[in-house]
This record gives C-alpha cells, sequence and structure tokens, in this order.
C-alpha cells in the first residue's frame, strides 16, 4: 500500500476516533439523537473528512441502520443501549468505527464483550490470516460472556468510495474462508446479544438512509435535484435530513427514484434483545494498522 494511502486512511481514521468520543460524550437520557447525528456530521465536516454515511443511532434491539431523519423525535432514555456506527471519508478513504453506551448496570457486560472480542479478533490480523480463525476468536469470546454472537452481521474489506467490500469477516466459526492480503483495508465489527443469534429487516416501510446507484430521467424538480447533490458521493448513503426539500414533496421524491431503481435503500436492522457493536478499521499490512484506535 502506497504511503499516500496510508496516510489517507490514518487522516480519516483520525477524524472517525474523535468524532466517535465526541458523540459517545452526548449520550445521555433526554438527548435527542438528531442532535447527536448533527453535531458529529458538523464536526465531521469541521475536522476536514466528510460523513461516509449519516451517523447511525440504533438502541437497545435495533443493531443496526437507525439514523434519525428530518423532524425525528426519538430521545435517549433511562437504561437504554445506545450504539453510534461512525464513517468518515477523507478523499473517499474510509474509515469505519462503532462503539456502545450502556446507561444501566446490567447491560454493561454486553458492552464489555464485544470490546474484548474486538480486542482478541484485532490481534490475530497480519497477512495471511484466515478470516475464519478471526470469526472463531470473536465467537469465543462473546460465547464466554454467555452471550449470542450476531451470525448475519459481519465485518467487511473497505475500498475507496465503498462501503463493503470483499473479504467478509464474520463473527462466527463458519465454512467461509478468506486468507487476508497485505495492503487490504478491513473493518472488524462483533455484535453480541442475549436474545437470537440473528437480526432481520424491521417490519417497517421505512429506509433512513439511502444511496444514490444509478442516474435516470426524472419526472420531478426534486428528484433531479436530488441526483445531483448527491452524484459526486460515489454510492456512499446520505440522509434525507441533508435535503432542504420539504417533507412532502421530499417523499414523493425519494418515491420516485426508489421506484426508479436510482436509489439503494438500508433498512433498520433488528434483533428480539438488546445488542452491543464495537468496531475499528484496520490496514492489513506487515505492521497492521488500527487507523480508529
Amino acid at each position: 500500500m502506497d504511503q499516500k494511502i496510508i496516510d489517507k486512511y490514518k487522516k480519516s481514521g483520525e477524524i472517525a476516533k474523535t468524532v466517535r468520543e465526541e458523540g459517545k460524550s452526548m449520550v445521555k437520557p433526554g438527548t435527542k439523537i438528531i442532535d447527536i447525528a448533527e453535531q458529529v456530521e458538523k464536526r465531521t465536516r469541521e475536522l476536514g473528512g466528510i460523513p461516509a454515511w449519516p451517523l447511525n443511532i440504533s438502541i437497545n434491539e435495533i443493531a443496526a441502520h437507525y439514523s434519525p431523519n428530518k423532524g425525528d423525535e426519538t430521545t435517549i432514555k433511562e437504561n437504554d443501549l445506545v450504539k453510534l456506527d461512525v464513517g468518515v471519508s477523507f478523499e473517499g478513504y474510509i474509515a469505519d468505527t462503532a462503539c456502545t453506551v450502556a446507561l444501566s448496570e446490567e447491560d454493561k457486560i454486553l458492552v464489555e464483550a464485544t470490546d474484548k472480542a474486538l480486542q482478541e479478533a484485532i490481534k490475530l490480523v497480519k497477512p495471511g490470516i484466515d478470516v475464519n480463525e478471526i470469526a472463531t476468536k470473536i465467537e469465543e469470546t462473546i460465547k464466554n460472556y454467555n452471550l449470542n454472537p450476531i451470525t448475519n452481521l459481519t465485518g467487511h474489506g473497505l475500498e475507496r468510495f465503498l462501503v463493503h467490500a470483499e473479504p467478509r469477516v464474520p463473527n462466527y466459526n463458519n465454512d467461509y474462508h478468506y486468507k487476508l492480503q497485505e495492503g487490504q483495508t478491513i473493518a472488524i465489527e462483533p455484535f453480541a446479544t442475549r436474545g437470537r443469534n440473528f437480526i432481520k429487516e424491521k417490519d417497517d416501510d421505512r429506509a433512513l438512509t439511502y444511496s444514490l446507484m444509478q442516474e435516470k430521467p426524472c419526472r420531478t424538480k426534486e428528484a433531479r435535484e436530488i441526483i445531483e447533490k448527491f452524484r459526486d458521493r460515489e454510492g456512499m448513503p446520505f440522509s434525507d435530513r441533508w435535503l432542504d426539500i420539504s417533507r412532502i414533496k421530499l417523499r414523493l421524491a425519494l418515491k420516485e427514484l426508489t421506484d426508479r431503481n436510482c436509489l439503494g435503500v438500508h433498512r433498520i436492522l433488528k434483533g428480539d434483545s438488546k445488542i452491543s457493536h464495537s468496531e475499528h478499521t484496520l490496514l492489513v499490512l506487515k505492521n497492521p494498522i488500527v487507523t480508529t484506535k
């Protein structure tokens, strides 16, 4: 990996670490999650990056993909388990990191489990390692806490402007084998729960974040505006909060773009019990670098 590219990954990681910790400090009962999201996204831009996706703030049994949309009034409550999933792009080089805040004593074991699983997994990363060894260590660590890893959420590769690339980095021992190659960038992200070991898309028609996947002629002016605004994001997700369009016109424009297969949608992912999540981005080198630590 070229040193200039390493430096850009390190820059995005430095920004992501900073805004993750600032966002974490805002997680308190009574705080609106939209205020956390907008502050973290604002700070990302101030520090020289751009959000690689809208800040995800997933609470309790929601594992991922909850980002407050325009007008969201959700507030953090006593005893919530709050996950922040931060993405930062610096010239297209992405840092992906997540943390969980437990507002009750009984849920701190969930945070400890995914933090420990992530630490143990990172120790194994090197060129030539089979990701199944990493997956097995994650599963063993989480089960040592009498908890379950989420089996259908995985870590993943990162490429320029591409949030999810090969290889996968599963959270349990399975039949997927892939040897990491020097110069790759990966995100490792254990999830733990007391409940079932899989998640599913919430039974909800809402998509809270979107990706522009292709351009087609559109009937409404607002749909054309969305294409123009997010064209240079190269498919990285966006939020309707980033659009200055009235709610009714926005809903119609998003529907038109979705119906025409211009947009990819990211729906809420949910389990049946509280879920914790920890994540770091790593450069797979002879001496691996954790960019977000």
